[in-house]
């Protein structure tokens, strides 16, 4: 059986749209120039794919228990997802708001409506975001109100206050990369209206963490932080550091160091318990990093372990989290996720991570149910997980997109595929559309690690490349999952290679080659097996530079993640692949036209651009060899602003695309493959997009929430933009042929219809399939046909909607338009109604039967009226590009289920017709008098039922009766054709040929029955005075549907 309670949705295999042979124009232009402004694309929405399959890391937790749990999950750069329903659903609560990074989620304990958020993930690792301070919310996270410290960047912790919700402690971390001020505990009493910063001591030092005495909330113990993160290095711990109690809500602190280390202190984590109050647990940074504990409020601490879990990474793990409901269990989250039921002194496991059955490592949040300890939360770089055992068994809650994604590619298959790496998340491959959607199961896993750069080989459909951190580069052959390494290894007499973190790999446009840099730069023409050196060192190679291995401070951290002095952006010109340009982490932009023999920096010919500021992306021109565009990322010297630049000669002189519209560092340019005043830039604060070159520049918020955009990928068929964001995983703006089209002079116009790409008929599919709600379903394309339009100003007078006509002049859709000014989609189907059928006691089990034929192949009229004003354009439709049928096939496919189509309506108005009439008599008998006219009456209420009755399913059953009849046979046979595209099997023909005669037989009785019977009663009800019984027209019948 079909499960009817799904939608079988028919989807294509191409992105729809609509082709136009030119577009049409409104009104003579005005005299001043409009421009793209951030409301010109909010109607142009991009679709979100997914996948939550990996999950995402996940920096800050929160929930209220109860009759059903509510659960709050900050993404370190993904924004806030709300779930209502313990977890199956999520939705996201915090996307209108300019930052994504959460650091720490609080609730008010008097009145849960009333959140605190504080923006800027605290675990502040290489890639960490920022945030802008902090955010109140009255209503349960609808409506955000930021209520300052909007300099802080980073928060670790937000204290409610139990019995007053107006007074709220901040643990401000402050910048990473620079010295500033907003940092240490900040204190308000009134709300947010003000605030006072009760702990600090210098411009490097911030607040750890902070915690409340469990039973008595004006006594704290808060810890300092100095830290400071390079470009090459990291150091935490210093003089300043350490633990600090108040007991009078901050206004006076004491520093505890008895049984503390002595000496520079790094990050030191903090938890109290309500079951046992006095208690206090502290893991701290020093020299020699362990757990600590007392149990006199601080008064002396003695030591109690110094595992593995303790003591790893304190920078990114400075997370410790007590049972309140037993004073000796302590959970402390890190690599792994460890728990001591004896106050501290022994630890063991809980979770494992393995494929398909553990939790994902890497832990930053556990949240344990006040009211039931053995229910627990807990999110890592990998997600949430549930668990209802106290960590013996976990549910994966991947019903939401937080994927940080750093870069994006797509193939050239029907549909197309994307590939990309992810933080600490491999590289995952999966379709851009499906027949009902993308869900977690179309997503694969090709690469580990951290995963950046993926592509599919250009020569060989078989072979994906994918790397995971420090240029680790893997060849994945598609077929059998084969892995082999094939990134480039030192030589004899070479030094070592530096390869970044984030190392770029690279597709030559034109010589199909393939890149890799580290210091050097690398290339291959065998798909990896072998590679040539091709550049001298392209960095500075500063000395002071390359010392990662002293990086750290008090705990050694040296990954690759401190790798500087390398290459991090490749681009081989698409016009000639003798001009290759390479881009340091350190500031140089080389370039060569001789394929490396000889290369040119052309850093210094850069205006305004700060020297050694990190490359993040250079795009090779596609219409001019010797143009480039280049973005510039200092945030890494705390320099935040958006730096884009383009040359036209190679890098003699430079222009510098600004705007004051871009919000953040920048992460990748790109130029539009068809229009060269199109481009795109992806910053740590959304995307943005320019028409006229990077003149004037908008952000493109079409359902892309303000995240960081990494990178950007224009596919060169589909006329799709596909983004990767870095924390709220990938989306898709569907053919951007319309945006192409916009000009200035189309932005003068009061109304235009815009060209789009033809619009493709989908194979029709389905999948059946019930696997519940917990499931992310990633947007699939429309089957719909898309009309693109833009409007100068919001439409409020008259009327506005699009219709569609067939060749012959028929109108075949119609659609309210969309009010919205600037760019907006209307969709209009690609198929009629459904068929109108006669009620009956089973459904037909064919999932197709419940769709119209599909509208034939061919060009069709647009035409959109606006008041008195209409437009008109054409568009193209076209078959699915996959189709195997011949345009002869299909002609007899639509036709014959066309006929089956009618045929189902035309048995929905005889049996419609036949219920008329039976009732009629019925109600007649009621009112007649003499008793053979009621007999007579009886009769042909009978006679008439049963005439009904043995054309369609009648028999009570809960609609699984087996009971098929005409009804049914033409349904399931309907259904049968109209679920494939392509030419009708002979059998299908002659049935419906026999199905139609037996229709037609049951016209005939019906009009025989009216001719004799009804006339018959007629006259007796004339006789009687009573009023006839009349025969529902077909045309009659119709307008009542």
């Amino acid at each position: 059986m079909f499960s009817l309670n799904r939608r079988f949705i028919v989807l294509p295999a191409v992105l729809l749209s609509l082709v136009a042979a030119g577009w049409s124009q409104a009104a003579p232009a005005a005299t001043t120039q409009t421009q793209i402004d951030n409301d010109t694309f909010a109607g142009y929405t991009a679709r979100s794919i997914g996948p939550a399959v990996m999950g995402g890391r996940v920096s800050a937790l929160a929930a209220i228990p109860g009759k059903r749990l509510t659960i709050f999950v900050g993404g370190a750069a993904g924004g806030i997802f709300k779930s209502e329903d313990g977890g199956v659903t999520f939705k996201p609560i915090f996307d209108k708001m300019n930052s994504p990074s959460i650091g720490a989620i609080a609730i008010d304990p008097q009145n849960s409506k009333v959140m605190w958020v504080g923006t800027g993930e605290s675990w502040m690792r290489n890639s960490v975001s920022v945030g802008d301070g902090v955010y109140k919310s009255t209503d349960g996270g609808e409506n955000w109100t930021n209520v300052g410290l909007k300099d802080s960047e980073h928060i670790s912790r937000v204290l409610i206050h139990p019995k007053d919700g107006n007074t709220v402690y901040v643990c401000a971390l402050g910048h990473a990369w620079n010295d500033n001020t907003e940092r240490g505990l900040y204190k308000t009493a009134d709300g947010g209206k003000t605030w006072m910063n009760i702990l600090k001591a210098d411009q490097r030092t911030g607040c750890g963490d902070v915690a409340f005495d469990a039973t008595d909330p004006n006594t704290l113990y808060a810890s300092l932080w100095p830290y400071r993160r390079y470009p090459y290095s990291f150091n935490s711990g210093g003089s300043t550091g350490g633990i600090f109690k108040s007991t009078d809500g901050g206004a006076n602190w004491k520093k505890l160091t008895n049984g503390l280390p002595e000496g520079d202190l790094g990050r030191i984590a903090i938890a109290t318990t309500p079951a046992k109050p006095g208690r206090v647990w502290a893991v701290v940074e020093a020299k020699k990093t362990a757990l600590y504990r007392s149990d006199d409020g601080g008064a002396t601490w003695t030591y109690q372990n110094d595992s593995f879990n303790i003591v790893g990474r304190p920078f990114y793990f400075s997370l410790l989290v007590s049972d309140p409901n037993d004073g000796d269990r302590i959970y402390k989250p890190g690599f792994g996720l460890t728990v001591s039921d004896d106050g501290g002194r022994s630890f063991s496991g809980i979770g494992s991570e393995g494929a398909g059955g553990g939790v994902h490592g890497d832990y930053h949040a556990l949240w344990v149910n006040p009211n039931n300890s053995d229910h627990l939360i807990t999110c890592s770089d990998g997600g949430c997980y549930e668990s209802l055992d106290r960590g013996a068994h976990w549910r994966f809650l991947n019903s939401f997109p937080i994927g940080q994604y750093y870069h994006v590619s797509a193939d050239m298959a029907e549909p197309y595929n994307v590939y990309g790496g992810l933080q600490d998340n491999g590289t995952w491959m999966g379709p851009n559309t499906d027949s009902d959607g993308v869900f977690n199961r179309h997503w694969k896993n090709i690469g580990y690690g951290d995963g950046f750069w993926s592509f599919a080989d250009p020569t060989d459909n078989d072979l994906i490349y994918s790397e995971y951190q420090g240029g680790r580069m893997l060849r994945v052959r598609r077929t059998t999952g084969e892995i082999k390494e094939v990134y480039p290894l030192p030589k004899a007499g070479d030094p070592d290679y530096r390869c970044n973190w984030n190392t770029p790999i690279h597709v030559g446009a034109a010589s199909k080659a393939l890149y890799i840099g580290c210091q050097f730069l690398f290339r291959s023409r065998d798909h990896g097996d072998s590679w040539e050196k091709i550049s001298p060192d392209l960095t500075t190679n500063n000395p002071e530079w390359l010392k990662q291995s002293e990086s750290g401070g008090l705990t050694v951290d040296n990954s690759d993640a401190e790798k500087y002095e390398t290459i991090f952006t490749i681009s081989e010109s698409p016009k000639n692949p003798q001009i290759v340009w390479a881009g340091t982490d350190d500031g140089n932009v080389q370039v060569t036209q001789n394929g490396g023999k000889s290369w040119t920096n052309v850093a210094k010919n850069i205006p305004g651009l700060p020297p050694n500021t990190w490359v993040s992306t250079i795009e090779a021109g596609h219409f001019d060899p010797g143009t480039a565009y280049a973005t510039f990322d200092g945030h890494a010297k705390g320099d935040m602003k958006t730096y884009v630049y383009k040359t036209t000669d190679f890098g003699k002189t430079w222009t510098q695309l600004n705007s004051p519209e871009f919000k953040l560092y920048a992460h990748v340019v790109r130029e539009d493959l068809v229009n060269p005043k199109l481009l795109w830039v992806g910053t740590e604060n959304g995307l943005y997009i320019s028409i006229d070159g990077g003149a004037n520049w908008a952000e493109f918020n079409g359902k892309i929430p303000r995240v960081p955009v990494r990178d950007v990928f224009i596919h060169p068929r589909n006329n799709d933009v596909v983004i990767a964001t870095h924390g709220r995983s990938l989306y898709v703006i569907d053919d951007v042929t319309p945006i192409r089209a916009l000009t200035t002079d189309i932005l003068n116009k009061d109304i235009a219809i815009l060209p789009s790409r033809p619009s493709v008929l989908p194979l029709p599919s389905e999948e059946q399939r019930a696997e519940g709600d917990a499931d992310y379903r990633g947007v699939p394309v429309t089957s719909s046909a898309i009309v693109t339009y833009y409007q100068k100003k919001r439409h409020i007078f008259g009327e506005l909607k699009v219709e569609l006509f067939d060749s012959t002049g028929k109108l075949v859709g119609t659609s309210a338009g969309d009010k919205r000014r600037g760019v907006v989609r209307v969709e209009l189907p690609l198929r009629l109604p459904p068929a109108k059928v006669p009620p009956a006691a089973t459904l037909v089990e064919q999932p197709f039967a419940f769709f119209g034929p599909a509208y034939p192949e061919g060009t069709y009229k647009v035409q959109v009226t606006k008041g008195k004003e209409v437009l008109t354009s054409t568009i193209k439709v076209v078959t699915d590009p996959r189709a195997k049928s011949t345009p002869q096939d299909r002609a007899l496919q639509r036709q014959t289920a066309l006929k089956l189509y009618g045929m189902r309506e035309r048995l929905a108005y005889l049996v419609a017709a036949m219920t008329n009439v039976r009732d009629q008599a019925k109600d007649r008998a009621s009112k007649a008098s003499d008793a053979a006219l009621k007999q007579q009456l009886s009769d042909l209420q009978k006679k008439v039922e049963d005439f009904r009755s043995s054309l369609l399913a009648v028999k009570e059953g809960g609609a699984i009766t087996g009971e098929r009849k005409l009804n049914e046979y033409i349904g399931e046979l309907y259904g049968g054709v109209n679920g494939y595209e392509g030419k009708p099997t002979q059998q299908q023909i002659d049935r419906m040929n026999a199905l139609n005669t037996e229709l037609e037989t049951v016209a005939k009785k019906f009009d025989a029955m009216n001719s004799s019977d009804v006339n018959t009663v007629n006259s007796a009800l004339q006789k009687a005075s009573l009023q006839s019984l009349t025969t529902l027209s077909e045309a009659d019948w119709r307008k009542q549907q």
